[in-house]
């Protein structure tokens, strides 16, 4: 389980596709001083009449979407209990790895006089192509991308503290921005767990059943 702390956010902007050409809502996260951000940023925020955020960000809206109004307040409540939501955010970076651990290489023989244990060997060919193929797995910076997990299933909301159980692991370190949007493959679903009463009775329905077929006496086919 991960507890998330999702929100409070305000709604900064909506983009209108007259306007700007498509439909979108940018919101902000995490209050900061106006002193502590550019002059263009702050001129934003004195045009929406906000609050100064330190995080800001763009989701694109479908054109049947509800309408959204500059100032709003977007809280917990827009999900529901048990509904699948993808995660993003950026993995953890583990610096310059080799390919033993960037790409989960087998490695060389470790017996039999071989000095080759973790090396990448030969990379390349001789005349034909004569470079090294594009794309080649080789050592080098591992981590720090932009990850998406999917459909990861609320377990419990709560509106008082902003909290969000997920049932499964994030992307990124603690204390790390992410963002949690519905789930593009399942929309709108809700997954509820099988209750654990109806998994013991299920247990003790088959073991009567097999109870049952145990007692039942065996008849012997007699030979002609």
């Amino acid at each position: 389980m991960t507890v998330i702390q999702a929100g409070p956010c305000t709604v900064v902007r909506v983009r209108d596709p007259k306007q700007d050409g498509y439909r979108a809502v940018q919101v902000g996260f995490g209050t900061i001083k106006e002193s502590h951000m550019t002059k263009p940023l702050q001129g934003q925020f004195k045009q929406a009449g906000t609050e100064a955020f330190r995080h800001l960000r763009e989701f694109r809206l479908p054109t049947t979407a509800e309408e959204w109004k500059v100032g709003q307040q977007l809280t917990v409540d827009v999900f529901k209990q048990h509904e699948l939501v993808d995660v993003t955010g950026i993995s953890i970076g583990k610096g310059f790895q080799g390919g033993m651990k960037r790409w989960h290489w087998r490695g060389g023989a470790k017996t039999h006089g071989s000095t080759s244990h973790r090396r990448p060997g030969s990379i390349g060919s001789t005349t034909t192509p004569g470079r090294v193929w594009r794309g080649h797995h080789l050592p080098g910076h591992m981590g720090a991308d932009r990850v998406t997990v999917q459909n990861l299933r609320i377990v419990r909301l709560d509106p008082e503290h902003h909290l969000l159980v997920l049932q499964g692991a994030v992307p990124g370190a603690e204390q790390q921005l992410i963002m949690i949007t519905k789930s593009k493959k399942h929309p709108g679903f809700i997954k509820k767990p099988q209750e654990f009463q109806a998994i013991i009775e299920d247990d003790e329905n088959l073991s009567k059943t097999a109870k049952a077929a145990s007692k039942k006496p065996k008849t012997q086919q007699q030979k002609a």
